[in-house]
């Protein structure tokens, strides 16, 4: 029990530490591959392209965060048959933009929602994600993005990329503004 309640009670320290700027997030993106995977893709034929593996606790995580009123999506320059039915179908975000690795287009019409740069977060690994881990309120990335990723990011995950590691993100956001999890009772 005391590595879990190690873990909690880092992330609620994080979570202390960039509340000013974590308050005020109304909605979260995060890139799929290199974030939400592991990076590593797979042929499976023409019917369905490229697929990847993601971890069931970042899609939980967005449950999450979509019952306590955050809106949750994807920017990503990648795109296939797998990303659309596990992002689009199953998960239903709020937003999928996919298929065009200048994510700026893809942010204008996330501001053009209504938010504001401050009321983002976002989480990405590449050097395409640059203009937007700029640009949010609150960035964040893996251990192992390039240096120069590393550099401009308000927070490296502990997690490596495809374990969980936006997931470990969503629970600090979700320790700074007190958000709600519903949990069953018998």
């Amino acid at each position: 029990m005391a590595t879990p309640m190690t873990e909690k009670r880092r992330l609620k320290e994080y979570a202390e530490k960039f509340k000013d700027k974590l308050i005020k997030i109304k909605v979260v993106a995060f890139d799929i591959d290199g974030i939400l995977t592991d990076g590593g893709i797979t042929w499976w034929g023409e019917d369905i392209g490229f697929n990847r593996t993601c971890h069931i606790h970042d899609g939980y995580g967005f449950k999450i965060l979509r019952d306590a009123g955050i809106k949750v999506g994807i920017i990503s320059g990648g795109d296939s048959v797998g990303v659309r039915k596990r992002f689009i179908e199953t998960l239903k975000l709020d937003f999928v933009f996919l298929g065009n690795e200048d994510k700026r287009e893809a942010y204008k019409k996330l501001l053009a929602m209504g938010f504001k740069d401050e009321e983002v977060l976002f989480m990405g690994d590449e050097f395409i994600d640059v203009p937007l881990l700029k640009r949010v309120g609150f960035s964040a990335t893996v251990p192992n993005a390039s240096y120069e990723i590393q550099e401009i990011v308000d927070y490296i995950t502990h997690r490596e990329a495809g374990d969980a590691c936006a997931r470990e993100v969503m629970d600090i956001l979700r320790y700074a503004q007190n958000l709600p999890v519903q949990i069953l009772e018998f």
